[in-house]
Order: structure tokens, then C-alpha cells, then sequence
């Protein structure tokens, strides 16, 4: 399906997009013809060139800030004078029980998660008006999908994240703005997942211990790819799914499906 969608007439800004599942998003989004803007705050050595190789833009951007989330669509709907495409892919992990974070963390973890994308749709929502609709997808996980123990911040965090999409799905139907989410599973090769993996005392058994959780996963033998997210948001915001709004897509290797098969 990747192949077909043309987006050579759409504007597109995606947030997170310096690494991992933001960066592989804005790279399809412009191999398939969209103009693309990225914003980030942590752009690793060389990315910077890398994406305007590509033809991406990249501005700095923290999504808990107002001005710099509103400069990023300015800039992202330049010279068409509207946005098409807007993704919410920054997000911050949070593991540990209630009793182990501060209220600084929970800040911190809501602002990014959630009010990040409350802000980019707030400064999205009337540019797509001027272009007679859009498509905002958030990154969200499988997390908001059902309660995880090992890190409830991070989970009511993107609990609340999928509830802020239905209601701007709701909200914006009738201007023919859709919104919509990705509940991913284990993901390699993204900065979070790094982090985790590296704080383990053991790299390798977390590794399984991940993939035990997704029975696809383990039975694929690795984690889910940032590319493999992306092709579902470009599934999201093409004219494929040009009814598809409110909706979690849940891309988690069965993991959301409850407790696998025990091995006998």
C-alpha cells in the first residue's frame, strides 16, 4: 500500500522526529512527496544533515512549549498557506511504581505524552480547516491500552492520550479533520527502548523478557521496527483511510490481547 500513496500536494509536521519512530514517520511522509518539517530538542550528531538530504526540515521544538509548538506548524504550513498532516511522536518513558516518582515526574511525563499533543493539535486544527481537512495521528502504546504495572505514570499517560484522540476525532468530524492513534508494542532501535535496555542488568534477558510479552513477537524472534510504525501512520493519514478517525491501532505483536499461552 506504501508504494501507491502519493502525498506530493500535503504538508506535514511530526513531532520526535530527530530518532526512532518520529524520524522513520517524517522520512516515508517525504519518500512519498510530502513537504515535511521535524522538531525535536535532542538532534544526535549528523541527523540534522541526514534529514535535509532528504528534504526535511528540522527546527528545535520542546512540544510542552506553546511558542516553539506553534512555530513548528507555521513553519511546516509555509507557503500553502495550510497543514495536511500533523504527528505526535514525542514522548517520554516513565518506569517505576507510583511511590518511586515525584511529582515532578508525573509533570513531566504528562506534559510531554499528553499535553504535547494537545498543543500540536490546538495549533494544527485551523490550518487543516484553510485546507478543508487533515489527518493528526498520535504515537501512543500499548500501554494506553491496557494498565502495566511496571510504569503506571507512563501508562495513564497514554491512556489519557488516546482518550485526547477521540474527542478531537469527535470534535473536528465535521471539518474533515481525522484523528487517530499507533499503540505500538516493543519497538527496537529507538531511543527509548535503548534506555531501557541499557539501564537492565541484563541487556539480553530483557530482551526476551519483552518479546515473551508479544507472542508474535517472540515468535518473529525480534521487536517491532520504527519503518513498521510508519507504514501504518502513512496507512492513517492517506486517502485509504479517509474514514477511519477515533481509532487505536494497535501494533503490539498480540501483546494488548491479554496473557499469552503458557509453554508447556
Amino acid at each position: 500500500m506504501g508504494d501507491s500513496v502519493d502525498l506530493r500536494d500535503r504538508a506535514a509536521a511530526v513531532t520526535g522526529g530527530a530518532s526512532g519512530i518520529g524520524r522513520a514517520i517524517a522520512e516515508l511522509l517525504a519518500e512519498r512527496g510530502a513537504r515535511v518539517t521535524v522538531g525535536d530538542i535532542d538532534y544526535p550528531e549528523g541527523v540534522r544533515s541526514v534529514l535535509a538530504a532528504r528534504g526535511i526540515e528540522a527546527l528545535d521544538c520542546d512540544v510542552t512549549r506553546e511558542p516553539q509548538v506553534e512555530a513548528l506548524v507555521e513553519h511546516a504550513a509555509r507557503g500553502t498557506g495550510q497543514l495536511d498532516i500533523a504527528i505526535h511522536s514525542a514522548g517520554v518513558g516513565m518506569v517505576g511504581p507510583i511511590t518511586e516518582r515525584s511529582g515532578a515526574d508525573w509533570d513531566h511525563c504528562l506534559d510531554v505524552n499528553v499535553k504535547g499533543a494537545y498543543l500540536l493539535s490546538r495549533a494544527a486544527v485551523p490550518w487543516m480547516r484553510r485546507a478543508g481537512g487533515g489527518a493528526l495521528v498520535f504515537i501512543a502504546s500499548n500501554a494506553g491500552l491496557l494498565p502495566r504495572a511496571h510504569d503506571p505514570v507512563y501508562s495513564t499517560s497514554k491512556g489519557a492520550l488516546l482518550a485526547l484522540m477521540r474527542s478531537v476525532g469527535l470534535c473536528h468530524a465535521g471539518e474533515r479533520i481525522r484523528c487517530n492513534a499507533v499503540c505500538p508494542g516493543p519497538v527496537g532501535q529507538t531511543r527509548m527502548m535503548d534506555e531501557q535496555l541499557d539501564a537492565a542488568p541484563d541487556r539480553d534477558a530483557a530482551v526476551r523478557a519483552l518479546l515473551a510479552a508479544s507472542p508474535f513477537a517472540e515468535a518473529c524472534g525480534r521487536m517491532i521496527t520504527p519503518r513498521e510504525i510508519a507504514e501504518a501512520v502513512l496507512y492513517l493519514v492517506s486517502d485509504a483511510a479517509l474514514f477511519v478517525t477515533g481509532t487505536a491501532l494497535a501494533i503490539d505483536g498480540g501483546k494488548s490481547l491479554g496473557v499469552p499461552a503458557r509453554r508447556v
